[in-house]
């Protein structure tokens, strides 16, 4: 039904946010990703995403890092697999 050729509009990183790809679920809210500028951080899951958004393992998000704290991070947004496909063709994130 639908072109799978077809490129799909994305949200892309606002001033301060970077692509990362989850690699650790951690408990409590918080998740353990790796940046695309380089950087392990501990990110934390807001409370308006918690039980609406489902996020596992191997999944990319966007996350805005703390200004005061930059090995933490909160999630910004969740993108769905086909998506994060799209990206990782564009180049946009590194597998």
């Amino acid at each position: 039904m639908s072109d799978s050729g077809s490129r799909k509009n994305l949200r892309m990183p606002d001033e301060g946010e970077v692509f990362a790809v989850v690699t650790n679920m951690l408990g409590a809210n918080r998740v353990k990703v790796r940046c695309m500028d380089g950087k392990e951080r501990t990110a934390r899951i807001p409370g308006r995403m918690q039980k609406r958004i489902w996020i596992r393992e191997d999944d990319v998000v966007l996350v805005e890092p703390w200004d005061w704290q930059d090995e933490k991070a909160d999630v910004v947004w969740r993108y769905d697999k086909q998506d994060a496909d799209q990206l990782r063709r564009e180049g946009h994130i590194q597998a």
